[in-house]
């Protein structure tokens, strides 16, 4: 009866702690990380993670130009999807990150490095896709296409959100993007 405590006392202890740091396995990663894209270019998109030191590793090795990251150890859901020339971009931030640095920090040293040429700057009309909230259940998606310098002229666009539209943001600046919050997922209508 003592040995069966014993054990039952191991399994307790034991099991939480094998439980906390399991990690979600690779396949469960890139189903995730892919979730913001439009499904044509789900299957072909390189998967990447991050560790504690900003090393990147590589889930699953693409076919088309883009790149996504499933949810890391932050609060809250987050999971984002760039073209494969941000990847430079995305490479250092994560190393900032990684050394502690802050958001600002991390965005002042993008910029320096871009100014210095040592990081390109985006191309017009470079494409970002992610989903992000509280939780994965309540995670909205966003497309985000980087126009830099475009203005409400140039585009077309209005400078203020809409009621799911598109909109330009920092418009005239190196940052300017055009904001394309995507419906949320439903069913498919059986109407037809």
């Amino acid at each position: 009866m003592k040995r069966l405590i014993g054990i039952a006392a191991v399994v307790v202890l034991v099991s939480p702690l094998g439980l906390a740091a399991q990690e979600p396995s690779a396949d469960a990663q890139i189903a995730q990380a892919v979730m913001p894209l439009p499904e044509s270019l789900r299957a072909g998109a390189t998967v990447v993670t991050y560790d504690a030191q900003g090393n990147k590793k590589v889930l699953r090795e693409g076919t088309n130009a883009i790149v996504c990251q499933p949810d890391g150890p932050a609060e809250g859901f987050a999971v984002s999807c760039y073209h494969e020339s941000l990847a430079p971009t995305r490479d250092l931030q994560a190393k900032l990150r990684a050394e502690g640095k802050d958001a600002k920090a991390v965005s002042a040293a993008v910029e320096e490095a871009r100014k210095a040429g040592t990081l390109k700057a985006p191309a017009y009309g470079t494409m970002l896709y992610s989903m992000s909230g509280k939780d994965e259940a309540s995670a909205r998606r966003l497309w985000v296409m980087l126009v830099p310098n475009a203005t409400a002229e140039s585009t077309g666009l209005p400078t203020e959100r809409g009621q799911g539209t598109p909109w330009l943001m920092r418009a005239g600046t190196p940052g300017a993007h055009i904001m394309m919050p995507q419906p949320s997922s439903q069913p498919p209508s059986t109407n037809r």
